[in-house]
């Protein structure tokens, strides 16, 4: 079996968070009501912790769009620092201006 990549490995979870997104959402609603019986939400909680651990929208990691890189990443651009800075320095971010680097 081939080693699978970390980048992979989080766009695959992105499909389950989307997939899974809905029924949590709805189990979530239902665990914390507290006009329902505790049974009700015991049992919504019970059907949480069943759904694939990896459909937690927690698990993503914010990775940058061109190299993978997993930290210094800005959320606006989803993109590292280091891309953001190599890209900047050859004129291909619009209304980016090098100040001092």
């Amino acid at each position: 079996m081939a080693k699978k990549s970390a980048i992979e490995k989080n766009n695959r979870r992105a499909k389950l968070v989307k997939k899974f997104a809905g029924k949590r959402a709805r189990l979530k609603a239902i665990a914390k009501d507290e006009s329902l019986s505790l049974e009700e939400r015991f049992a919504a909680r019970l059907k949480l912790a069943e759904l694939p651990r990896n459909s937690a929208k927690v698990r993503l990691r914010n990775r940058c769009e061109v190299t993978g890189r997993p930290r210094g990443v800005y959320r606006k651009l989803k993109m590292s620092r280091i891309a953001l800075r190599e890209l900047g320095s050859q004129g291909r971010i619009p209304g980016l201006v090098k100040s001092s680097w």
